[in-house]
């Protein structure tokens, strides 16, 4: 599924990501993280197999939200949940996340701030459904 150009537009900014993975009880594992796009597919890093990790590559079913800073015609703060399926692709993490870096922290910015950093996983989620507050909706609220 193709996100509207303002959602696209609100991953692409420096808006705070919730990405939230399944636990194997079934459990929500929620993680902050730096997000992306990269062509239709949302985008995230992750240098060490963490539990995130774990969760992915036994559920890729996925959720990611992000907080806008603008509010709705109404007051309400404006947010995206994208709902997907992640998939891990096993290097490039440091890649993505010094080019991440220059978006959440600066142009200047040298991520990971470590020599030979490992070569960690992708997380590439494809997008089934979003939902939300905002003008990715189609809705007034």
């Amino acid at each position: 599924m193709q996100l509207p150009a303002s959602a696209r537009e609100l991953i692409n900014s420096s808006a705070h990501a919730h990405l939230v993975t399944l636990n194997e009880d079934g459990s929500p594992q929620v993680t902050l993280v730096w997000a992306g796009m990269d062509g239709d597919d949302i985008v995230t890093a992750h240098l060490f197999e963490t539990h995130k990790v774990r969760n992915i590559k036994n559920d890729g079913r996925v959720a990611i939200s992000f907080q806008s800073p603008t509010t709705s015609a109404m007051g309400l703060d404006e947010y995206l949940v994208v709902y997907g399926r992640g998939t891990l692709e096993e290097g490039g993490a440091a890649a993505l996340l010094q080019e991440l870096a220059h978006v959440y922290l600066g142009p200047e910015v040298v991520f990971p701030g470590m020599p030979d950093p490992p070569p960690g996983f992708i997380n590439r989620v494809r997008v089934e459904r979003f939902s939300g507050v905002g003008p990715w909706t189609g809705r007034a609220v």
